[in-house]
């Protein structure tokens, strides 16, 4: 692949391959991180302070490009083209199937339906999640609703100092896909293993290097 050197060639190239891990995503080469130039990685100042640009493209390639953003890739956090959503949904919601009613995760996606949007710490809030250890126990449920296509993220959040700059790594804003695309934009009309096969087969044009057992573990 290309070298990436800006959130625009970044939006191009999702565009054009339809899914792109963040980060590490057990294939090598395939990931944003992989193919961005050198500029644009985690650095850290030796004055103190860091700079990572590929995180801070984040928002703006969710929001401009309209790419669907979340922990999709193996419980890891990755970009999926609006092209390829639909059957990517139909196989991980068969493989994931809605919460029963009364369950933690029911209660997660109910709160998110009353306030449309929520940053993670609000979310933890209003489900109850408060005590102490709390907070990766109720992470754990909101990855395990991201791998099922039942939370997205709408944008990324960021504290402020007292000149109105932005800083810090930023809070996610969860939402579910039907609120921030519509209920047709997860609709689709193949079969969960057709569109299960397709992924598999489009992820060997882009990946041909990559074994059947590495893309159905970053697909799982």
């Amino acid at each position: 692949m290309e070298e990436i050197h800006n959130s625009a060639q970044l939006i191009e190239l999702i565009d054009r391959i339809g899914f792109l891990p963040l980060l590490d995503s057990g294939i090598h080469g395939f990931s944003a991180e992989d193919i961005v130039a050198a500029d644009c990685r985690y650095v850290v100042f030796p004055e103190g302070g860091w700079d990572w640009p590929l995180w801070k493209w984040k928002g703006s390639i969710i929001t401009e490009g309209q790419h669907v953003y979340g922990k999709f890739f193996a419980g890891k956090a990755g970009f999926i083209s609006r092209e390829w959503w639909p059957d990517f949904c139909n196989y991980r919601r068969n493989k994931h199937p809605e919460p029963e009613e009364g369950s933690i995760e029911d209660a997660i996606l109910l709160t998110l339906a009353e306030q449309g949007s929520l940053i993670t710490r609000e979310l933890r809030a209003l489900c109850g999640f408060t005590g102490p250890k709390m907070r990766s126990k109720f992470d754990g449920y909101v990855t395990r609703l991201q791998m099922a296509t039942r939370i997205v993220t709408e944008d990324f959040v960021y504290p402020v100092d007292r000149h109105n700059n932005e800083y810090g790594w930023g809070w996610s804003l969860l939402t579910t896909p039907e609120q921030l695309y519509g209920r047709d934009a997860n609709l689709c009309n193949r079969t969960p293993e057709e569109s299960f096969a397709r992924i598999c087969a489009h992820m060997h044009t882009i990946c041909p290097y990559a074994s059947d057992t590495q893309i159905q573990k970053m697909l799982r």
